[in-house]
């Protein structure tokens, strides 16, 4: 072989590499566009088929905010006997309850959510901790005093119910 003929078949193949890189990089490019487009209906179907699991999730543990608010619980629970103790632990035990039977939703939400949640729930076992003790010897005394201490401040269910609501509204975006 000459070099003419070298340079020839250089000049004959060229183009075929060329075109085949070409051809080569788009081939690469639709595949994974199409992919990128499967993985977005996949997770648009999922997404479907999970929002409603979700919310409610979040509807139960708004609810669980409401229940442990200070007002409603108070409210809610009313004392059984003469002892201011029990009276607390009645109340505590209440929230602690109601916590568990919702401990399986944490699945379905994030984990600053969650936090946050937990947070309100031992905020409120400590509003109740920190009545019980007061001076009062008596449940409807400490009930009293239960309320006295939130109508100064926030109470912290409103707070994260604040921060659930937020979170789902992102739900929508």
């Amino acid at each position: 072989m000459t070099g003419d003929n070298i340079l020839q078949l250089f000049a004959f193949l060229l183009p075929a590499v060329v075109t085949g890189a070409v051809a080569f990089y788009f081939f690469r490019l639709h595949t994974r566009n199409e992919d990128g487009r499967r993985r977005f209906l996949l997770h648009k179907d999922s997404q479907k088929d999970t929002l409603p699991v979700r919310l409610q999730a979040y509807e139960r543990m708004v609810l669980f905010l409401e229940r442990i608010a200070i007002n409603s619980l108070v409210v809610r629970v009313a004392p059984k006997g003469k002892s201011k103790s029990d009276y607390e632990n009645l109340l505590i035990k209440q929230i602690e309850t109601e916590f568990e039977h919702n401990l399986s939703q944490q699945i379905y939400m994030s984990d600053e959510c969650w936090n946050i949640i937990k947070a309100a729930k031992n905020a409120t076992i400590q509003i109740i901790r920190s009545a019980g003790m007061s001076e009062t010897d008596s449940p409807d005394k400490l009930r009293e005093d239960i309320l006295n201490q939130t109508m100064e401040k926030q109470s912290p269910s409103n707070t994260a119910l604040a921060f659930v609501k937020k979170e789902v509204s992102e739900l929508w975006d």
